[in-house]
């Protein structure tokens, strides 16, 4: 069945379009922020996609990451299911560090944190999203680190949609899942405000899986002339409980997940999380003239327990930033030709104090206190140029310094402190450079062409640098930072409601900051260099007035170009030659359909299909392990219903009951060894949305 539905979407994508197409269906404007100001996303040099509040509300996705899952080059690496807790995005191929090479923004302002933790999804609920824009394998010029792959930034509801409203959401699934959120509005012509209070709860489909989610929001907004002032507020809290991996080792005659996919071997592991944020953005125009400042401040703290059977190990980590962002659009004519100069700076304060110990009953008199602090300051020029009425040029540069320092504190009179000791200080400096190159030309009314090449950069994170050295001694070790050299060509085609467009590109990545699972006591180091290249094809077809289809294929090969893993005696073996070998945890096929079917005025289904080729698991640098994440296919489906007081809908997540996983890793010890984290089988949801 799995295999006759992939092709099935394989038929329909080449017999409906062979390319790709923004999420619209005008012909007008469609209009990003994530290039700093306003731009037209048809005229940028990049595949872009904007997911619009209609799409959202006709999608199946319970979550960010489903639905991101949706789209085009986009893949999901979900650890439980629950949520999208632990859950990661990889754009174009970057496998398990896809986190740290695809920003993420809030409103433009940066979600990535400066240590491993992850993007927190659940913070951000469907219900409270406008639209989400996503720029692949661009925005390194105007944001520097982290935007190697692209950039995707979610949008939420303005403050200044005139009137007053109230909407509560509600939904109820399998589980023992709850989830509602209450936002309400108030605006007049000149400020206003909305908020909203969240609230999830539930037991997760497998054992020990139990999550509750809970945030808050308060957005303010002051038009002032021909600019505004606003300020967002935003809380969240999380407590989650880790039920770890299913093991499997066929030498032993071990298959935990066969036995019992749903059971745990860490039913005393945990996570709390608690974060905070607070913005404050000026926009005004000064004549032609777009000026910009933004002032931020986020913190969070996450306490985490793992028993390791009876090693427990227990850690109370924090994570704050503070940003200064000013920058300027300036338009201007020069040899016959429009420009738009955008110029800025950002300044990011990160600080991160990891407490370390056995239980939280000695948090008290922890064995390590690490503290790790980098200071970022960057500068950029990208300029826009209306070459002539259908030829867009884009060029661009931006230079970075990142301080870093590092002190370990160790008690040696801690309760568990055994033969333990500290890192030598560190103190250090790097500096980066990225540049981009594009140009976009129109063809005609229906057609255009891009291209475009950059450079992109990434640094070492708190937990890259804080590591253990070969007798398992803490040590600061600072990476080189990594490098991306990427190009990138496509077309597009427009026919109002219809559209198709299709991408290739190849990004040559070298020192690429990772974990080596193999080399006993090096833990992350940059890796020998790697090629990520592909095919983007993407189409909507409105094929009747109520039956709108949408197909799309992307074909990722991620390879290392050359080089060896040292390992050791310790480890699986030892020169582990990776020349040409794949990387792990990057599907080489990947497919999605979807349809919306107006049933009546009213009445509305429709349906999502994602289907993944196999992938190595994670630690597989050598390809030598024999079992590889199969493939899969699951079909998500919703019946909405509008009515004057709002709608009600019903939801079948993974309607086949398809038994599969996004993620696994092998074990760096026992070669036939591996732990993989299934997702729940068929879930049935019912949401209830009501407008006041």
């Amino acid at each position: 069945m799995r295999h006759a539905l992939a092709g099935l979407i394989a038929c329909s994508c080449i017999s409906t379009y062979c390319c790709i197409s923004v999420c619209s269906a005008q012909d007008d404007a469609i209009v990003v922020n994530a290039t700093r100001f306003p731009e037209d996303a048809r005229k940028l040099p990049a595949s872009a996609t904007v997911i619009t509040a209609q799409d959202i509300a006709q999608s199946a996705a319970r979550t960010l990451p489903e639905l991101l899952q949706e789209q085009v080059g986009i893949t999901m690496k979900d650890f439980f299911g629950n949520n999208a807790s632990t859950t990661s995005i990889d754009l174009r191929g970057y496998g398990i560090t896809g986190a740290q090479n695809t920003l993420i923004l809030l409103d433009g302002r940066r979600l990535n944190d400066f240590d491993l933790s992850g993007v927190q999804w659940a913070a951000i609920p469907l219900a409270s999203i406008d639209r989400i824009e996503i720029l692949r394998g661009t925005g390194a010029v105007l944001y520097g680190d982290a935007a190697s792959a692209g950039v995707v930034n979610i949008v939420t509801r303005s403050p200044l949609r005139e009137g007053r409203s109230v909407e509560a959401f509600g939904r109820i699934a399998s589980y023992g899942t709850f989830e509602g959120q209450l936002y309400g509005s108030a605006a007049g012509s000149a400020v206003g405000v909305n908020g909203s209070v969240y609230g999830y709860t539930s037991q997760g489909y497998r054992l020990n899986n139990r999550d509750q989610q809970q945030n808050n929001t308060l957005n303010l907004r002051w038009a002032l002339g021909e600019g505004a002032l606003d300020l967002r507020v935003g809380d969240d809290r999380q407590y989650l409980r880790l039920p770890g991996g299913r093991f499997v080792q066929s030498s032993i005659g071990l298959n935990e997940y066969a036995t019992d996919p749903r059971g745990t071997d860490t039913p005393l592991d945990y996570a709390k999380r608690d974060g905070a944020r607070i913005g404050l953005t000026l926009t005004q125009r000064l004549g032609d003239v777009e000026l910009s400042a933004g002032l931020d401040h986020r913190d969070k703290q996450t306490l985490s327990y793992f028993d390791q059977s009876g090693f427990p190990a227990y850690r109370d980590d924090k994570v704050g930033y503070d940003a200064f962002t000013p920058r300027a659009r300036i338009p201007f004519a020069l040899a016959g030709m429009q420009h738009r100069l955008t110029i800025g700076a950002d300044w990011y304060d990160w600080r991160y104090v990891s407490r370390r110990t056995d239980t939280p009953a000695h948090i008290g008199q922890p064995t390590n206190i690490a503290t790790v602090k980098q200071s970022t300051a960057g500068y950029y020029a990208q300029d826009s140029i209306d070459v002539t009425r259908s030829t867009v040029a884009t060029l661009g540069a931006r230079l970075e310094r990142a301080k870093y320092s590092g002190d370990d504190l160790v008690d040696p009179n801690a309760p568990a402190c055994f033969f333990c000791t500290g890192a030598a200080p560190l103190h250090a400096s790097q500096n980066e450079h990225a540049w981009e190159l594009g140009l976009r030309q129109g063809l005609g009314a229906r057609w255009s062409a891009f291209a475009r090449a950059g450079r992109s950069f990434r640094l070492a994170t708190s937990e890259e640098v804080y590591e253990n050295d070969i007798f398992f001694n803490p040590q600061f070790q600072l990476l080189r930072p990594q490098h991306s050299n990427t190009v990138e060509a496509g077309a597009e085609w427009h026919a109002g409601a219809n559209s198709a467009r299709a991408a290739l590109f190849r990004s040559d990545i070298t020192d690429e900051i990772h974990l080596d699972p193999f080399t006993t006591g090096v833990g992350n180091t940059n890796l020998p260099p790697s090629r990520r290249q592909g095919v983007e094809l993407d189409a909507h077809w409105q094929a009747t007035s109520t039956l709108r289809v949408a197909a799309s294929y992307a074909y990722t090969d991620a390879r290392f170009r050359e080089g060896v893993l040292p390992g050791s005696l310790f480890a699986i073996g030892t020169n582990l030659s990776i020349t040409g070998k794949t990387v792990p945890l990057v599907p080489r096929h990947k497919l999605n359909a979807s349809a919306s079917w107006d049933i009546a005025p009213r009445t509305q289904l429709s349906g999502t299909l994602t289907a993944l080729s196999s992938q190595l698991m994670d630690n597989d640098e050598p390809n030598t392990l024999d079992q590889r994440i199969p493939s899969f296919a699951v079909l998500d489906f919703r019946l909405r219903q509008e009515a004057r007081w709002g709608r009600i809908s019903l939801t079948v997540n993974n309607a086949l009951n398809e038994h599969y996983y996004t993620y696994a890793v092998r074990s760096a010890f026992t070669a036939d060894r591996y732990a993989v984290y299934p997702l729940p089988g068929r879930t049935l949801g019912v949401i209830l949305e009501l407008r006041i």
